[in-house]
């Protein structure tokens, strides 16, 4: 789906997404990856939801947003409790999502001026990942 803002402003607006693929501005990425109105971690190594940890959002908390959207992959699925009331006793909200979901979620949040992350998990090889019960 593409995905438009009239006005990016120099924020990273996802302009396009489908299932395994997200479009940054111009820049394509098929792996996970944490995106903040002005800066990228490209290199974000999770790939499964489940193997999620409160550390994995590091690059996160050194200026900790209003809200992270965690998109989960095609379906929407919840990582460990713990994770997100370590967030959240930081005093950061997360909503979890699937990937579509989220992006759009996050072009809206972004619209509004909110200091937003959207962190994106992109599945190393779907076809060999349990999608459990």
């Amino acid at each position: 789906m593409k995905m438009a803002l009239d006005d990016t402003g120099g924020r990273n607006v996802i302009t396009a997404y489908e299932p395994g693929r997200v479009t940054v501005r111009e820049r394509v990425f098929e792996r996970s990856v944490i995106i903040l109105p002005t800066t990228l971690h490209a290199d974000w190594r999770v790939t499964d939801t489940r193997a999620l940890r409160a550390s994995d959002f590091g690059p996160l908390l050194e200026k900790p947003p209003e809200v992270v959207i965690l998109g989960s992959g095609d379906a929407q699925l919840f990582p460990n409790p713990s994770v997100m009331t370590t967030l959240m006793d930081l005093g950061v909200g997360i909503e979890v999502m699937d990937n579509a979901a989220a992006c759009r979620t996050y072009n809206i949040l972004l619209a509004e001026d909110r200091h937003v992350a959207l962190a994106l998990i992109f599945a190393a090889d779907a076809e060999s990942i349990d999608p459990g019960p």
